[in-house]
Formats: structure tokens, sequence, C-alpha cells
């Protein structure tokens, strides 16, 4: 497994130390590159022109001025990620790990080097602090979010106050998304006793209009019911998958839309994550929608969120 882990330094950042240990991440065999960006721009050729001679006084002297201050700010980005790195060793001492640090746009270049190290995921903060040279996360993480080849980790750490057990929420509807999170969460390697709870929403279909537009409430409870049928019994083998590895696992329905009902769902329950399907359907306009869900989630949600991603269709 190889795992991008994008730190800032930021109080959000912080958290994804301790929400590493509780993700059922494997104990070795995995390869992880800590990454910080810097958010500015050098001069090319390190600001070294054959005519700047020629310019102004002030113009050379605020030059200098500049390049000082974002060679400061790559340097400070190179010794978070140097710390990131140590942090996460220490946390994993048979995960083989490295450090990188760039400049430029956070979340190009956390997308740029996912690609480059083949990540199978990404971990990055909720949100960071805008001063100058550091990433601004709630973007950033809503951008890797959305737009990554791979399965992201939106990281927080919740004092949950229950215990050591881990407790996960699968957004489930029976769509190969929804499958792709069941066997990602089954893959893992999770303490023993762990829970795991696949969240089913099932929206009533009762319009807001009034008059001949409204149906009878009868037909509302019969469609509700009949939905919540059929999604009871496309989980069943995915129950049956995470029970053979150990976890213990239940089907649950809430009755609203899955971007209030996952989140309050774990809510109430302190889960420690989330994990839902980034890549449901195939067509372009559906893609954008169930990427929409997931950012949804990851953005209201007071635990920690993973968008599964696969490349291939099947798993």
């Amino acid at each position: 497994m190889r795992i991008l882990v994008a730190y800032d330094g930021s109080v959000d950042s912080e958290q994804l130390f301790q929400d590493l240990p509780r993700a059922g991440l494997p104990e070795e065999g995995v390869s992880v590159l800590a990454a910080s960006i810097a958010e500015v721009w050098m001069p090319p050729g390190n600001g070294a022109h054959e005519d700047v001679d020629e310019y102004p006084k002030i113009v050379r002297e605020w030059t200098e001025h500049r390049l000082k201050i974002a060679n400061s700010v790559m340097s400070e980005a190179e010794a978070l990620s140097k710390f990131a790195a140590e942090k996460i060793g220490a946390l994993f001492p048979k995960w083989e790990v490295d450090s990188f640090s760039t400049y430029g746009s956070p979340a190009w270049e956390i997308l740029a080097k996912s690609v480059d190290f083949n990540a199978d995921l990404i971990v990055i903060g909720a949100k960071g602090h805008g001063a100058l040279g550091r990433m601004i996360m709630g973007s950033v993480s809503q951008k890797v979010l959305t737009e990554a080849n791979c399965s992201v980790r939106i990281a927080r750490a919740p004092d949950l106050g229950n215990d050591d057990n881990p407790r996960i929420v699968i957004g489930y509807d029976g769509s190969l998304g929804s499958e792709h999170a069941v066997d990602w969460v089954a893959a893992r390697n999770w303490k023993p006793m762990a829970e795991v709870r696949l969240v089913a929403a099932v929206q009533s279909v009762m319009p807001d209009s009034i008059g001949r537009f409204v149906l009878p409430a009868s037909e509302v409870v019969s469609s509700t019911q009949a939905e919540t049928a059929i999604v009871e019994e496309l989980a069943r083998p995915a129950i049956k998958r995470l029970e053979k590895t150990g976890l213990s696992a239940e089907f649950v329905v809430e009755t609203a839309g899955p971007r209030e009902a996952i989140v309050e769902h774990a809510a109430r329950w302190n889960a420690d994550s989330i994990f839902v399907g980034a890549n449901s359907y195939t067509s372009r306009l559906q893609a954008a929608l169930i990427g929409g869900t997931a950012a949804a989630i990851a953005a209201r949600s007071q635990c920690s969120v993973e968008a599964v991603r696969v490349a291939s269709p099947g798993i």
C-alpha cells in the first residue's frame, strides 16, 4: 500500500497523527510519502536574469527581499515534511517513510505527486491556516477529495469518549461505489472487536408541492418500505463479507438524504470514520454527483471521512 500524507503543521493536520493508528492500516508493507507544499512561486532561475542589472535598484531590492521570503517558506515546508515523516515512522516502525517538499499551488502539487508516487490513498487534514507560505487546507482538501484518482482520507480526531474499538460507518446504497467501500474496509487491518455499520439513506418520494402533485401517504410509505427492502437485501452479502474478516457488522436504515443521514448517524454513534464510495457510477454527470455527496459528507462530518476510489470497475 502506498500512502501520500499531506501535512502543513496546522492544528487540523496534526490530527492525522491521532487518526492514522485508528484507520485500520496495515502494520507493514506500506510506503509513505509525507509531503508539505509551500504556497509561493519562485522566480525562474532562482531570480537570475541576464538583464537584472538594468532593473531599477528598488526593483532589484524588492526581488531579493521576496526571494528571501520564498526561500524561508521553502525551508519551513522541508522541515515540516521531515517532521511528519519522523512522527509517522514512530507510529508505524515497520513502514517505509520518506519526505517531500516543493512549492506552488498546494492542491495541484498534492494531486500531481500522488500520481507520480502511484498512491493508493491520500491522507489530508480537513483544513489549515492561510499564513504566508502555508497550505489553505479547507479548499485544498475539497479539491483533492473530488479530483484525486485514488482514495482520499480527510483526517479528523475528535474526542469521542468511547473505548479503543474503532467504529466505522459505511455509506451504503447497493451501488458499485458502496460495494468498493465495503471491500476497502474489509481488506483493512482493524483492531479486534471493531464495529461497522452500513448506513442506507432511504428518502421519501413525497414532493414539496401541493394539490395534484402530492402522493397519498400510503403510497409514500409503500415506496419507502420497498426501497428499504431492496437495499437491505443487497446489503446482506456485504455484511457477510465484513463478518468473515472478524468485524462486527450491521445494517441500519435512516430516512433522510445521504448527506444528512450518514453524517448524523456517525455523530450519534460516535464513529471514528465514515467510508463512502467516490465512483459509484460511470457517466461523468453521475460521477460528479457522487463526488459532490462525498465532499458534502466530508465537509459536514465530525469524524474522518474516506472517499474510496478504485482504478478498475471490479475488486
